[in-house]
């Protein structure tokens, strides 16, 4: 069975306080999560630099750096299901990095597509998937499970040819590296989603969930309207054959990660709303 679990990158603007951060996880837990995946840049003072980023993407990091993130998530009963890291910080401290994973009892450590990073540049792409195949060996050799999750970037062509995400699959060892699917980006990139869990069968041991659709309030002067991401069952993926297929490869964790388009805006009443399909499809 999968934990079902929340990104902590949708809460930046619920956890400012330890207050507020113990009654958002309440609210999680009672709608029927009983994981989180956290951010290292959330659980620690965050640079401003990334806070910047963060906050011009739509999705704040908020202020909840200085919490006790390990006794609150323990206090809520969340399973810490990974912890986001950078490939920089696991090159330059690999022992500081899985301190930290054990400090939140979580064996998953997960990176995200690299900035300033021209993954059109096979050389370059080439240098990534041996950065990657020896940061996985090593953390391998601490018990620790280093997992690529994607976002759109990937699906440029190296060299016109293949997507960079395929180039990676296929140039990295399954032995040091798995992967956590955001099935979101490739749908918005125009690739199907489900084909590529498919080709990554149980090296996808992490599965992040989204919708992408269009939320309409009142007539529109065009027909052309702009999709974003929104509510479980609320847009146009096909989100239960999605969820079958992360079920049937037996993934560790189905987590949910909607973008800064929330219903009301607010986090909160999103994952809520969310829950619905989770419950009925998470199993």
């Amino acid at each position: 069975m999968a934990i079902k679990a929340i990104q902590q990158i949708m809460l930046g603007t619920v956890t400012g306080t330890e207050e507020k951060t113990k009654d958002t996880l309440r609210i999680i837990k009672e709608a029927g999560y009983d994981g989180i995946e956290l951010n290292s840049f959330m659980v620690n003072p965050t640079p401003f630099l990334v806070r910047m980023l963060t906050k011009a993407a739509g999705m704040p990091t908020g202020k909840g750096g200085n919490l006790d993130w390990s006794r609150l998530t323990k206090e809520a009963n969340l399973k810490v299901v990974s912890l986001h890291k950078d490939l920089g910080s696991i090159q330059r401290d690999i022992k500081e990095v899985v301190a930290e994973a054990r400090k939140f009892e979580t064996s998953d450590i997960v990176i995200t597509g690299m900035y300033r990073f021209d993954y059109r540049d096979k050389a370059l792409v080439d240098d990534l998937c041996r950065q990657l195949n020896e940061a996985g060996r090593k953390l391998k050799e601490e018990g620790i499970t280093f997992l690529y999750h994607n976002h759109n970037y990937e699906f440029q062509k190296v060299d016109g040819k293949q997507t960079a995400y395929d180039y990676i699959i296929e140039n990295t060892d399954p032995e040091y590296v798995s992967f956590e699917l955001d099935s979101y980006w490739p749908t918005e990139a125009g690739v199907c989603a489900l084909e590529l869990m498919k080709k990554l069968d149980r090296r996808m041991k992490l599965y992040h969930i989204n919708d992408r659709g269009t939320k309409l309030e009142k007539a529109m002067m065009t027909p052309i309207l702009k999709s974003d991401s929104c509510e479980l069952g609320y847009g146009n993926m096909n989100l239960e054959a999605l969820c079958e297929q992360a079920l049937a490869v037996n993934v560790e964790a189905i987590v949910l990660e909607s973008h800064k388009n929330w219903v009301e805006k607010s986090p909160v009443k999103s994952l809520q709303l969310s829950s619905k399909f989770m419950n009925e499809h998470v199993r």
